[in-house]
């Protein structure tokens, strides 16, 4: 292959133990060769391209600064976990991803410790985790951290909002990890996509709050209650003075951010930051889809699922498909279009995925 990348800090890395081994002024360029790898696998092997390039950093600063396996990762969509599976011991076995008897192509438990859980596009990681966090904590697990990460859409599904109000409620140290890239497969629609776009809290200001109530709950003069209502108070007057309250605070979830998840050395201090804090947190993290191959930055939709491509050039080849069957949702898909067009009364609803509706 031409201008074949070559990997000085990703050949040493078997599992997470490795990577850990690195300091972090190396993790700049451990997400350089992973983004890399992921681009040369998937260039002749297709399969969820976009997604996986935009949480490089993320899947990096995680496993750097949290003890993977024991410490439980929960992956909400799927389809952002290639450079986890990578990472997690099954790098050599990468190529067969998506093929019979290969690797998955979503986490799964039956492949991996690593896979906490078997998801897909549910929205049920806050849930999930939720559960874990419990549990480990019922078995007396205090130093067991679980983080919950939804991407691609999932935080406008009804039971990521489910998965909140429980968290909000019960005794736990979830931290939510909320991958904000301003796209499903297609680009978010609706109430909830704009609210996080207008969201704005000064990541100075909660490194400056986070500070403060770790000293006083130190002093004595801090507990769970007193800080609860510290957190109401504080939404109420930012809700007077900007019309605007942050629904995590209001449901008592320490929020941080939106901070640039692709800053590993960043997102790897604030990680380590906000660890060991009680109770349950949200991180907001504003990331790209597609980062680091620029056709996929640019048309993230189409490069959501491309195909065969040439790594360098970034050229789509065109797939033969004389003798093969039409794909289901092809199938579905024509149908209801002829369908709608006899009958003024049908109706179709599709998940941000317009592009593919004629």
């Amino acid at each position: 292959m031409k201008n074949e990348p070559t990997y000085n800090l990703l050949n040493s890395i078997n599992t997470p133990d490795d990577l850990r081994q690195l300091n972090v002024e190396q993790l700049p360029e451990v997400c350089d060769e992973l983004r890399q790898d992921i681009i040369k696998e998937l260039s002749c092997n297709p399969g969820h391209f976009a997604a996986s390039l935009g949480t490089v950093e993320l899947t990096v600063a995680l496993h750097y600064i949290y003890n993977t396996p024991y410490d439980r990762i929960v992956w909400d969509v799927g389809h952002q976990a290639y450079g986890h599976k990578i990472l997690t011991g099954r790098r050599e076995a990468f190529f067969t991803n998506r093929k019979l008897g290969g690797i998955r192509p979503f986490p799964s438990p039956e492949e991996s410790e690593y896979d906490t859980f078997t998801c897909g596009h549910a929205s049920n990681s806050i849930s999930a985790a939720l559960g874990m966090a419990v549990a480990a904590s019922k078995k007396g697990e205090k130093d067991r951290r679980v983080v919950a990460i939804l991407g691609d859409g999932s935080m406008s599904g009804g039971l990521a909002f489910e998965g909140l109000n429980n968290t909000s409620t019960t005794s736990n140290n979830l931290l939510i990890i909320l991958n904000d890239n301003d796209m499903a497969i297609d680009r978010s629609v609706g109430g909830m996509k704009q609210y996080l776009f207008n969201l704005t809290t000064s990541n100075r200001y909660n490194q400056l709050r986070f500070k403060a109530s770790r000293l006083l709950f130190k002093l004595g003069i801090l507990n769970d209650e007193r800080r609860k209502a510290l957190i109401r108070f504080g939404n109420s007057l930012k809700s007077m003075a900007a019309q605007q309250q942050n629904i995590f605070e209001g449901m008592n979830i320490r929020y941080f951010g939106p901070i640039d998840g692709h800053d590993v050395k960043n997102l790897t201090r604030v990680l380590r930051d906000i660890k060991d804090l009680q109770g349950p947190k949200i991180l907001h993290l504003h990331t790209v889809k597609g980062k680091g191959f620029a056709p996929a930055e640019k048309h993230a939709t189409e490069w959501h699922a491309p195909g065969k491509f040439d790594p360098v050039t970034g050229e789509r080849f065109i797939v033969n498909t004389v003798g093969i069957p039409p794909l289901y949702q092809d199938v579905f898909g024509n149908t209801l279009v002829e369908l709608a067009e006899a009958n003024s009364k049908i109706f179709g609803v599709t998940p941000a995925m317009l592009r593919d509706v004629r």
